[in-house]
């Protein structure tokens, strides 16, 4: 089984960022594996050790990336790719999308084989455009399925558990095809010092612009951002800590009144 997992850098969801100079301050965020694709990386880990295999991580971005793809090793890589040109970690989605469909292309005629599948995060949480795997199946003229929880495979037919808002659908396709993976019933393995210290001695394979097939021409980006804003921060709420619950209701009620929410 030959996997390609899309993976991307992005900075700590986890700290608070703020806007400085309509831009989001960024300098002392950290700088981590987008939660999405961690959940990705660890469902192609998975299908990989049930059924065989080699996983290839690709990623774009600059030598700081490097670290995220060392990471992504250590629990369940095989192999990581990097295209190397932080101009491109400012792309919009479309022109990412072409970058990594390029590369892809040249990876597979580097390795005399498609990939069998490719997975992406649903969306990064950075951007959260969640437009990325759909474009790259577009590009590639191959199956595509959306935000699957669970994967499974009979012969040559994947079949996948889709989220829905409702529960979830079983959809099949055939292989070579790419999906894009929402939060599953697990969480991402951790690590072991074993593997940290190994992945250190794994290299990282550039792959340079100038070696994708199809760089894209400079003709201008069909997204611009205008501006960031932070969002509003939020009042502290009322308590209502009246001795009997009667008294609690009819406070809440004035309140409610003369806040003219009815």
């Amino acid at each position: 089984m030959n996997i390609l997992v899309c993976i991307k850098q992005v900075p700590d969801d986890s700290m608070e960022v703020s806007a400085k100079d309509n831009k989001p301050a960024l300098e002392n965020i950290g700088k981590v594996v987008n939660a999405f694709d961690t959940y990705s990386l660890e469902m192609a880990t998975r299908f990989k050790e049930a059924n065989d295999g080699e996983i290839t991580v690709l990623s774009i971005g600059d030598k700081s990336t490097e670290k995220s793809l060392k990471n992504c090793l250590a629990v369940g890589g095989n192999k990581a790719v990097l295209v190397n040109d932080g101009e491109f970690m400012q792309s919009d989605a479309l022109e990412i999308s072409h970058i990594l469909a390029s590369g892809i292309r040249k990876l597979e005629e580097e390795n005399g084989k498609e990939f069998d599948i490719i997975f992406c995060g649903k969306e990064s949480t950075d951007t959260g455009c969640g437009q990325v795997g759909a474009q790259i199946s577009e590009i590639l003229k191959r199956g595509f399925v959306s935000d699957i929880i669970e994967i499974s495979q009979k012969d040559d037919v994947f079949q996948f558990n889709q989220e829905t808002e409702e529960g979830y659908n079983v959809v099949e396709t055939s292989c070579p095809c790419v999906v894009t993976v929402a939060k599953p019933n697990y969480d991402p393995r951790y690590p072991t010092i074993k593997n940290k210290m190994k992945a250190r001695r794994m290299p990282i394979e550039p792959l340079e612009i100038s070696d994708v097939e199809e760089k894209i021409e400079k003709k201008g980006r069909y997204v611009k951002v205008i501006n960031f804003y932070e969002p509003p921060k939020k009042e502290a709420g009322i308590k209502i800590q009246e001795e009997k619950c009667e008294d609690s209701t009819l406070k809440a009620i004035q309140i409610m009144s003369e806040a003219k929410v009815f």
